[in-house]
């Protein structure tokens, strides 16, 4: 399979067509690239904007065979891609992130032992595979805690705070193993390092967001975040470190708590994304290249672009009926509306997003 950069009018193909696909093939389609999406779903908003698309099931072996063929490099939106997908496509075309990347970041479990074995600060955790196991990992993370699904949990949905031993069976029968339990963590606030890795290992971080959420989805993210210059740079640290030893291609999202005590600040990782990220979104408009861009660059080993900030950001997500204020926000000249073309707005769907840019000088 040619490492060759690629040129203009390659193929990227995409795994999953929601938002983030959509956002990813309308920054390749500026450089040149074409893109096909594929995806189960036939109301996928990345559709819209592709070159190509596919609708089959994930784990149909003969229409990954096609898309593979037609196809110059493979990448996806969202990390739950099973496992014989990834080792199907990465036969055939090269595929960033990894399926190793892949395989450690859609478990909990998993990524939770990469980050002790990197040396990588974590909350206390404990995997739980039964009922049984519960009383023993009470005694590693402590309660309250929070009971997670090990796999597919997102925006708050596989978990549960716990705050009794009864409370955490009665959460385990629900969710269902396997599980992790993790300890909770006294945290002042969230931030994400937005990383950029290529394909000759030139690593590049963005500006620290601050992330703030509302029924456990994110609402905003503000850049920069409101943490001392040591944290800023420990967390651009931490996001350098995690994406080399993962071997990374492409864009990654490390989520942080940052907790003060009497000896200042310092950083837990939370989790990480293989993927373009929703605390990312600030780039399109605040930053030199957007990650969308970046992302294209990585894998289709171009130079990445400058992640220069271009001003203060906030990113505001527009969740259900708030994406139907399109005409006041675009009425506000400091707005910069991004809406995700999906045809039915419901409570807790993510609909779209606005940046509002206060620029340097």
């Amino acid at each position: 399979m040619t490492r060759d950069p690629l040129k203009p009018g390659s193929v990227i193909g995409i795994l999953g067509g929601g938002q983030l696909g959509r956002m990813v093939a309308l920054a390749a389609a500026r450089l040149g690239f074409r893109c096909h999406v594929y995806c189960p779903d036939p109301a996928s908003p990345a559709f819209e904007v592709a070159a190509v698309h596919t609708i089959a099931p994930y784990e149909d072996a003969d229409a990954l065979a096609v898309f593979a063929r037609e196809v110059d490099v493979i990448t996806y939106e969202f990390e739950n891609v099973p496992a014989e997908t990834a080792r199907i496509l990465s036969a055939a075309k090269p595929l960033y992130p990894d399926a190793r990347a892949l395989a450690i970041t859609q478990d909990r479990v998993a990524e939770k032992r990469f980050f002790a074995g990197a040396g990588i600060a974590v909350a206390p955790f404990a995997p739980v595979d039964a009922e049984a196991d519960l009383e023993a990992a009470v005694a590693v993370t402590g309660l309250p805690a929070i009971l997670k699904t090990t796999r597919f949990g997102y925006d708050g949905k596989g978990q549960a705070k716990v705050a009794t031993l009864e409370e955490a069976r009665a959460a385990l029968a629900r969710l269902a193993a396997p599980c992790i339990l993790e300890g909770l963590v006294p945290f002042a606030l969230e931030v994400s390092a937005i990383v950029v890795r290529g394909r000759s290992g030139d690593t590049a971080v963005y500006e620290i967001g601050e992330n703030r959420h509302e029924n456990h989805i994110l609402a905003t993210t503000t850049v920069p975040a409101a943490v001392s210059a040591d944290t800023l740079t420990a967390a651009r640290d931490l996001g350098c470190r995690i994406a080399e030893a993962l071997d990374y291609v492409g864009v990654l999202g490390v989520e942080m708590f940052v907790v003060r005590d009497g000896a200042g600040e310092r950083l837990l990782v939370n989790e990480l994304a293989p993927r373009v990220h929703n605390s990312g979104h600030w780039t399109e408009d605040g930053a030199v290249t957007s990650q969308f861009e970046n992302h294209v660059r990585a894998i289709a080993g171009w130079p990445l672009g400058s992640v220069d900030r271009l001003g203060d950001v906030e990113m505001r997500n527009l969740i259900g009926a708030e994406a139907d204020d399109w005409f006041a926000i675009v009425s506000d000249p400091a707005a910069r509306l991004h809406l995700y073309g999906k045809a039915e707005s419901r409570p807790g769907r993510k609909m779209g997003h606005v940046n509002r840019v206060v620029r340097r000088g």
